[in-house]
């Protein structure tokens, strides 16, 4: 296995941590839907509002790096769950925010703790200081992967608004000695 010179799948970044968050998010999601019956994506939401206040839609779309139909969706879902609520904004009803309920606060209290206690049982086969070198090279990749997705943001993009994609033509031949992975 090579993070330097990816031979398989399991070489690749995006499939290593596409792995961990596939086993440490089930624990999670299993918590969400089976003892308090909402999604992860909902929850999500939830911890941006509880660590936010009241966002603007668009707002709560950046935080939790979501799409906005998904958050409006998810938003209605909460909403009739009772745990967040629309307040109408000064300027006009369309600039309502988003803000946790009574009941969106009472979760979160009681299911971010079991959410810390996930990540720290994950996270104990780790020594303090490669828990220390961890974050620091989680932030560096992510800056850079931020960094090369803002330079490349325009290259190439989907028409979903209008049913299309922009899709490769995967019948075109792998590099010469290379194969052709998803990630």
């Amino acid at each position: 296995m090579s993070f330097e010179a990816p031979a398989t799948c399991n070489d690749l970044l995006n499939y290593r941590i596409a792995l961990l968050l596939a086993n440490s998010g089930a624990l999670v999601v299993r918590l969400c839907e089976g003892r308090y019956g909402i999604s992860r994506r909902e929850w999500r939401l939830i911890v941006v509002l509880a660590d936010n206040g009241p966002l603007l839609p668009s707002e709560l779309a950046a935080h939790a790096h979501t799409d906005r139909p998904l958050v409006s969706r998810a938003v209605n879902d909460l909403s009739g769950k009772g745990l967040v609520v629309r307040v109408s904004g000064t300027e006009t009803k369309k600039r309502a925010r988003i803000a946790l309920t009574d009941k969106g606060h009472a979760l979160y209290r009681e299911l971010f703790p079991q959410a810390v206690s996930i990540n720290s049982r994950i996270m104990q086969v780790l020594a303090p200081e490669q828990i220390r070198a961890f974050d620091e090279t989680l932030k560096l990749l992510t800056d850079s992967a931020t960094q090369i997705f803002e330079a490349d943001r325009l290259l190439e993009k989907a028409d979903r608004r209008n049913g299309g994609s922009r899709r490769a033509d995967f019948r075109a031949k792998p590099a010469a000695g290379g194969s052709v992975h998803p990630y």
